[in-house]
């Protein structure tokens, strides 16, 4: 029996996603199909544009098999912390033969060259990779430098696109932790960060803007009909949420959030004075080192406390896989999962008697997170039992 696994936020579901699962399920043969899936928020420090409940629901409609939630302290990560999260859990439930990823370029081979050339991270990678870091340049352009400074060559296209980008971190993360698992680059169509709107087949990030723009309308040929209909306005309310939280914390407490180094919390809380909207301050904090998504997912683990030890701790301990949606017609696969898996798979509250320390806090990060997206949507609290679809 062949499992598949893919790792997605569908921030909305889109046809490129659908897309993506007809081809695990018609090219790749796969008998059952587990996505990894973000919460309420994503790698971009945003909220999504649904709650993870009707994101779960429609990949199951789309052909996922069970929905599993990227535990928020990894979701609302970099990349190479969300990429091993996600790999990490994977790897536990003991089932999954392949992962499938989409891409802009590059193949299997060349994934896995690049990936064994960054793990293998000697004194000498790291001395070139401080260097071009000093330059300014972002984290994966530094990277790129150091490689080619040491005369090692690679494809530099997989280090120049977001899709490429985690591709690589996924191939690395597999490779770490000494995973069975395959993996399996999808080219995919489109520019992942072009935000005008195309037809049919378009990025999410342009579909996110059309929608803030009050044109639901507009999208309608771009999403599943069962998708369609459950958008709603956005964005929500969190701008006074997020600067609130932002208002109360001290710089001491900032400089234990991930990736907030440099004095960067020094730069944020002088700027938020003067600045009292989240793009704004964004605007104004962000550099070319210091990316707009970078500060955005700083001021998300701000608003939920996810501190960089609790990140650590995370990627070094036994978590859990809670189930977000079940194929009805495939319940087995629940089954599978429970049998194989070397950490608990959460179904129902009780089995929240399972979790231990970490794993524990780790799981009230996503109760805090599903809590405040729920206040800042006008929603109630998401019920902490699974779905059937």
């Amino acid at each position: 029996m062949k499992t598949v696994a893919c790792i997605a936020e569908y921030n909305p579901f889109h046809l490129g996603h659908l897309k993506h699962i007809d081809y695990i399920k018609n090219t790749l043969k796969a008998d059952n199909v587990i996505v990894i899936m973000s919460g309420d928020f994503t790698q971009r420090g945003e909220p999504a544009v649904l709650d993870k409940y009707t994101r779960a629901k429609h990949a199951v409609i789309a052909g996922a098999d069970i929905v599993i939630e990227l535990p928020t302290v990894f979701a609302t990560s970099n990349a190479e912390t969300f990429a091993k999260g996600a790999v990490k859990i994977l790897s536990s439930l003991g089932v999954v033969n392949e992962l499938c990823f989409g891409v802009e370029s590059g193949d299997k081979d060349s994934y896995i060259k690049l990936a064994n050339a960054l793990n293998d991270e000697s004194k000498e990678y790291k001395m070139a990779l401080k260097q071009s870091l000093e330059k300014g340049v972002s984290l994966a352009k530094a990277k790129f430098e150091a490689l080619k400074s040491l005369g090692k060559e690679f494809d530099e296209a997989l280090l120049s696109s977001p899709n490429n980008i985690l591709g690589v971190e996924y191939a690395k993360a597999i490779l770490s932790y000494e995973s069975n698992m395959e993996i399996c680059p999808m080219i995919r169509s489109g520019d992942h960060n072009d935000k005008t709107l195309k037809k049919r087949v378009t990025s999410a990030t342009s579909i996110r803007e059309t929608i803030k723009t009050g044109k639901k309308k507009k999208i309608k040929g771009n999403l599943p009909q069962f998708v369609y209909r459950d958008i709603k306005d956005y964005p929500f309310a969190f701008d006074k949420i997020i600067m609130s939280k932002l208002l109360l914390s001290t710089e001491k407490e900032m400089e234990k959030l991930p990736d907030c180094t440099e004095g960067l919390e020094n730069r944020i809380k002088a700027l938020s004075r003067d600045n009292r909207s989240v793009q704004d301050l964004v605007e104004k904090v962000s550099t070319k080192r210091y990316t707009k998504t970078r500060i955005n997912r700083i001021l998300i683990s701000n608003l939920l406390g996810v501190t960089d030890s609790l990140v650590k701790d995370a990627l070094n301990s036994k978590l859990y896989a809670k189930v977000l949606a079940l194929n009805s017609n495939n319940k087995k696969i629940l089954s599978l999962v429970s049998e194989a898996s070397s950490i608990p798979v959460i179904t129902r509250k009780s089995d929240l008697e399972l979790l231990k320390k970490t794993a524990e806090k780790c799981y009230q990060k996503d109760l805090i997170a599903s809590d405040l997206y729920a206040l800042a949507t006008n929603q109630k609290p998401h019920s902490e039992q699974m779905i059937l679809v």
